[in-house]
Order: C-alpha cells, then structure tokens, then sequence
C-alpha cells in the first residue's frame, strides 16, 4: 500500500505533517513501544521530504518524549507518559482510557487504620479509625504509581468492594462525585519497598502527589497520598 504524500502546499509546515503521521502510527500501533521507526533516509523517501524536515520532525518528537534516539541503533518508540490535568479531577483509569491504555490495580493491602492528627484536620472526622487502601497503579501492565488513599470511617463498605478498578466509578454508583481537589507535589527518593514496588532502583526520584479531594457537596472525601513514576507520568497545572 503507497503511504500518502504531505501535501507541500498546507499552510501547516512539513514538519509537523510529518509529525501528525508517526504520532497516528505509534498510537494506531504500526511502531509499537520499544519498536525501532523507519531511518532518516527512509522516512525521506517514503514521504518526499528532506532529510531537514526529517530530523526536524524527529527532534520535535523527541522533546515531547515521544522518541528515544539511540547514537548507532537508530530512533525508537518510548513507552507513552500518561498526562493528567491537575486542575480536573480525574481518576487514574480516566487519565489511562484518555490515552488509549490499559488501566490496572493491584491491591496491596485494604483495612481499617488508628485515624491520626493529620486524618483529623484534613478529613474532619473525628472517627477513632479511617480506611487505608494502599494499590499499585498500573498501565498497560507496567507500574506508574504506588497509591494510598485514605476514607472517613464512614466508607469502610469500600472494604467489602472489589477494589481493582475505579474506586472513583464505586463511590459514583453510591450517588458520591468527587468535585474538586487540594495538591501538594514534590520530590522524593523510592524507598526499598516502593522500588521494588515500582520496578526502579532504590533511590530514585519519584514525584510526590498529597491531595485531599473533596465531593459534589464540598466535603472532604478522601486524601491521597502518591508516589509516581515520572518517566511514566505527567501533570499539567
């Protein structure tokens, strides 16, 4: 099958004509991640273009994260990052459905635990205990985040819940929208236990996301308290 020519005569650059193709290829599965693309030469015969556009459209994509350049070996598909809007409230499944993964939890563990000062202030619950569920966020497979929500004592029947999917489409069915959400982000360094968790070396940075999330009615729902992969992840604000 003849791949289409860019259209030299589009008010939008070659470049970026060329950019739009490879980015509908990797997401439609042609380059798979981990793939190695078509070489300069080729991708200028291919598409009639110069090797300037070429490496043009290469470079731009390499910046966005999307390409990987190996000196000898050639330019390969980088595993996608998943975005996520800070200023929408968005569960972890969205963010993946958003970008055309495979959304996955594992639990690690699911209990009532003694609510401390923090619990106190940020959920405003003056419950002796609240609910812990700690998951490994994963797409595709691959682990991007270590999770740890915490819950009023009044949602413990999210214990009796499946808890490998959306807590946010289990708290809906109950009528319980989350509306809107306080974030702090900063850096931290993976523990033992979250490296081999999320499959990096012990001392590596990881972001650092604390939320308290608040429902429809303005009140506190739950907090959040993340460690993500940035190679896996990334906020906008």
């Amino acid at each position: 099958m003849t791949t289409p020519a860019l259209t030299h005569d589009s008010a939008s650059p070659l470049y970026r004509q060329l950019m739009q193709r490879l980015r509908a290829d990797i997401s439609g599965g042609v380059y798979p991640a981990h793939s190695r693309i078509p070489s300069e030469q080729e991708l200028c015969e291919t598409y009639g273009v110069s090797r300037v556009t070429v490496r043009k459209a290469l470079g731009e994509l390499t910046q966005e994260g999307l390409l990987k350049r190996q000196q000898g070996k050639g330019t390969f598909v980088c595993i996608p990052r998943l975005y996520s809007d800070l200023k929408d409230v968005n569960s972890f499944h969205a963010a993946c459905r958003l970008m055309g993964c495979q959304p996955g939890a594992r639990l690690i563990h699911a209990q009532l635990v003694r609510a401390g000062e923090e619990d106190l202030g940020k959920l405003g619950c003056p419950d002796p205990q609240v609910v812990e569920i700690t998951r490994l966020r994963l797409a595709d497979d691959m682990p991007v985040m270590l999770e740890t929500n915490r819950f009023p004592l009044s949602y413990a029947w999210l214990l009796e819940e499946t808890l490998s999917g959306s807590l946010y489409a289990l708290l809906e069915a109950r009528g319980i929208l989350a509306s809107r959400g306080i974030h702090e982000i900063s850096l931290t360094y993976a523990t033992a236990a979250q490296a081999r968790l999320l499959t990096v070396d012990p001392g590596s940075a990881l972001m650092r996301l604390d939320q308290v999330i608040y429902d429809q009615h303005d009140r506190p729902l739950h907090t959040s308290h993340q460690v993500i992969r940035g190679d896996r992840f990334t906020f906008q604000i």
